[in-house]
């Protein structure tokens, strides 16, 4: 709830102590929570990106978290930031390499889409090999933003870039957030039943309602 108000009214929300609340409970052993918070501050930064310019290494602690909603979510969070203030984002630069390899295809997008939005004259080392491979991965969401990051190391200023494609900004991060998280959480919540093709829930029963079989 927190981050949905964020999104429209951040003054209500970001205040420093419920920052730091959340970012604290970053560190939680609950997943289910620690999702919820991270979500919470992509929003607060997709409603004011000024909100987390300081918390950007810390955010960047919880780049390799277990949780690919947590991942997922502190990317976004880390693109937003970076849209208004983009050197933060050299102070994190190891850790968003790293989510370039994510087996999540979403993380390794908006990980692409950081550097993108930075530009590589804020980073000393700017991963052009590895941007290029993304160029050639199996989903769309990747491919785009390994594309739009593979601009910025080319030289073409942000305002250049952004007459090009809308990726790195905003009111893209806002259009696209939504449809990412509902995907995720599908994957998490439901799997299938490989004797009959069942839609199983995450917390159901050790057999399937269907078939009998064993999960």
């Amino acid at each position: 709830a927190l981050g949905y108000v964020a999104l429209e009214h951040p003054d209500a929300v970001a205040a420093p102590e419920l920052l730091a609340d959340l970012r604290v409970g970053l560190a939680f052993d609950e997943p289910e929570v620690t999702a919820k918070l991270a979500k919470a501050l992509a929003f607060v930064a997709l409603g004011d990106p000024d909100r987390l310019r300081h918390l950007v290494e810390h955010l960047g602690d919880h780049l390799d978290a277990e949780s690919e909603l947590v991942r997922y979510h502190v990317c976004t969070a880390l693109v937003a930031t970076g849209c208004e203030h983009p050197e933060r984002l050299a102070d994190v630069r190891g850790a968003l390499a790293a989510r370039l390899d994510d087996p999540n295809p979403y993380v390794r997008g908006r990980a692409a889409e950081a550097f993108g939005t930075a530009g590589a004259d804020v980073f000393e080392d700017y991963p052009t090999a590895r941007l290029r491979a993304l160029t050639d991965d199996e989903e769309s969401f990747v491919t785009e933003r390994g594309a739009f990051a593979l601009t910025a190391e080319r030289g073409r200023s942000a305002q250049r870039r952004s007459e090009e494609s809308d990726l790195g900004t905003i009111a893209s991060l806002r259009r696209t957030t939504g449809s990412v998280i509902e995907e995720l959480t599908t994957a998490d919540a439901v799997d299938d039943c490989p004797h009959c093709g069942a839609a199983l829930p995450e917390s159901g029963p050790p057999m399937c309602p269907q078939c009998g079989a064993p999960r």
